[in-house]
C-alpha cells in the first residue's frame, strides 16, 4: 500500500493521504498562531515572529550608515533610500518623487481632496489615520513622549525629535541659498519662500497672503476676534499659542531665550531676533519717506504712521483713536481705572509697566537721560526733552514777544 505524505511548510506538520493534502493546504490559510500578549492571530509563524517585536522592542536590523534601528527588513530597505538618495515612486500629478509607496499614497490626497479619517470629537477631516491619531491628542491631552534633558512632554514623536535638537544644538537643515541652518525640514521649507518670495495662501476677507497656512491661520482670527487660548492663571484669552506660552511667562518671570553678546535674556524668541540686531547695528528696514532704518518690519509700520497721521485704534469707550494698539491698551486703563502693577518698595500702583520704570528710579535715584548741551541728568525721557528747549532758540523767541509786549 502506497501512503503519501504532505509536509506544511507553515507549521512543519506531517499530514497523510489525500485528505492529509487538503489539511496540508488549509494551513496556508488559518491563522493558528496567536499572540500571547495581545491575541492577534497570524498564518505564518515568521509574522508572529515579526509581531512579537512591536511588544518587546527588539529592533533586529539596523543601517549600517548611521546605525538606525528597524523591527522590519522592509522598513530598512526603505530607509536606506534616503543615503542612497533613490525615489522610485513618482506622482502622476506633479512628478514629485518619493521614496515608497505609502509617502506616495499619502501625498496624492493633496491632489484629490480626499481626507478619509475623520475626527469623532469634532468632524474635522484628515488624510490619513496617523495624521487623525496625532490629532486626537489636542482633545485627549495626551502627551506620550517625554524629553529624557528637561521632562517635557510632547504630543508625537516628530515633535519630540525636533525639540531634543534644542539641548544637543543640532541644526542639520540648511538652505541652498544663503546657508542658514534649521533644527527641522519644516522650518527650512518655511525660510525658503523668503527667497523665491512665494506667498500661496490668501486671506478671502482682505486679500492679504502668507508664507505658511498656520500664520494665516492667525491672521483670520483679527477678522473674528477669536482668542481660543486661554491662560489658567489670570483668564485672558490669546489668539494663538506661541503668544500663550510668551504670555504665561509673565506670570513664571521664565526668560529661557538669551542673548550670546550679553546675556541679556527674553521671554520670546522673536524679542531675542529683535535684540540681537543692536549688537550687529543691522537695520534692514528704511522709511520710504524720510529714509529712517529699523531693526524690525513692525516697528517700520509703526513709524510710518508718524508720516500718514494713520490712528487705526480707536477707543469704544470714548472714541479716542491711537498709532499703536499698546498705547490704546494702556489709554483703556484710565477708564476702567485698573492698575495692575505695584511697586516693590512703597506699593504705589501703576497702569503700566513703563509707569512703574519710570517711578523705581525715584527710589534708585537714577537718572539716564542727560543733556548733550548742559549735562544735566533727569529719570524721564519726557523731562529731558522739556528742559532741551530751554537751550534752542524758540525758547528765547517767545521770551523776547513778551517783553516786547510788556514794553507796549
Amino acid at each position: 500500500l502506497l501512503l503519501l505524505y504532505f509536509f506544511c511548510i507553515q507549521c512543519g506538520s506531517i499530514y497523510v493521504g489525500i485528505m492529509g493534502f487538503v489539511l496540508a493546504q488549509l494551513c496556508l490559510y488559518v491563522k493558528a498562531f496567536g499572540c500571547h500578549v495581545c491575541g492577534k492571530t497570524f498564518t505564518r509563524k515568521c509574522d508572529l515572529n515579526v509581531h512579537m517585536r512591536t511588544h518587546t522592542g527588539e529592533k533586529a536590523f539596523a543601517c549600517d550608515i548611521c546605525e538606525k534601528r528597524f523591527l522590519r527588513k522592509s522598513h530598512l530597505n526603505v530607509h536606506m533610500r534616503i543615503h542612497t538618495g533613490i525615489k522610485a515612486f513618482c506622482c502622476d500629478a506633479c512628478g514629485k518623487r518619493f521614496c515608497d509607496g505609502s509617502t506616495l499614497k499619502k501625498h496624492m490626497t493633496t491632489h484629490t481632496g480626499e481626507k478619509h479619517a475623520n475626527c469623532d470629537a469634532c468632524g474635522k477631516g484628515f488624510r490619513d489615520q496617523s495624521v487623525l491619531n496625532k490629532h486626537m491628542r489636542t482633545h485627549t491631552g495626551e502627551k506620550p513622549f517625554s524629553c529624557d534633558a528637561c521632562g517635557k512632554r510632547m504630543c508625537d514623536q516628530s515633535t519630540l525629535k525636533a525639540h531634543m535638537r534644542i539641548h544637543n544644538d543640532e541644526k542639520p537643515f540648511s538652505c541652498d541659498g544663503c546657508c542658514k541652518i534649521f533644527r527641522d525640514q519644516s522650518s527650512l521649507k518655511k525660510h525658503m519662500k523668503t527667497h523665491t518670495g512665494e506667498k500661496p495662501f490668501s486671506c478671502d476677507e482682505c486679500g492679504k497672503r502668507f508664507r505658511v497656512r498656520s500664520v494665516l491661520k492667525k491672521h483670520m482670527r483679527t477678522h473674528t476676534g477669536e482668542k481660543p487660548f486661554s491662560c489658567n492663571a489670570c483668564g485672558k484669552r490669546l489668539c494663538d499659542k506661541l503668544t500663550l506660552e510668551s504670555h504665561i511667562r509673565t506670570h513664571t518671570g521664565e526668560k529661557p531665550f538669551s542673548c550670546e553678546a550679553c546675556e541679556k535674556r527674553f521671554r520670546d524668541k522673536s524679542t531675542l531676533n529683535k535684540h540681537m540686531k543692536t549688537h550687529t547695528s543691522e537695520k534692514p528696514f528704511s522709511c520710504d519717506i524720510c529714509d529712517k532704518r529699523f531693526y524690525s518690519w513692525s516697528t517700520l509700520k509703526k513709524h510710518s504712521r508718524t508720516h500718514t497721521n494713520e490712528k487705526p485704534f480707536s477707543c469704544d469707550e470714548c472714541g479716542k483713536s491711537f498709532r499703536e494698539p499698546s498705547i490704546l491698551k494702556r489709554h483703556i486703563k484710565t477708564h476702567t481705572g485698573e492698575k495692575p502693577i505695584s511697586c516693590d518698595v512703597c506699593g504705589k500702583r501703576f497702569r503700566d509697566s513703563s509707569g512703574l520704570k519710570c517711578h523705581v528710579r525715584t527710589h534708585t535715584g537714577e537718572k539716564p537721560f542727560s543733556c548733550d548741551l548742559c549735562g544735566k541728568c533727569f529719570c524721564e525721557q519726557s523731562s529731558l526733552n522739556k528742559h532741551v528747549k530751554t537751550h534752542t532758540d524758540e525758547k528765547h523767541v517767545t521770551r523776547e514777544k513778551d517783553f516786547v509786549i510788556s514794553q507796549i
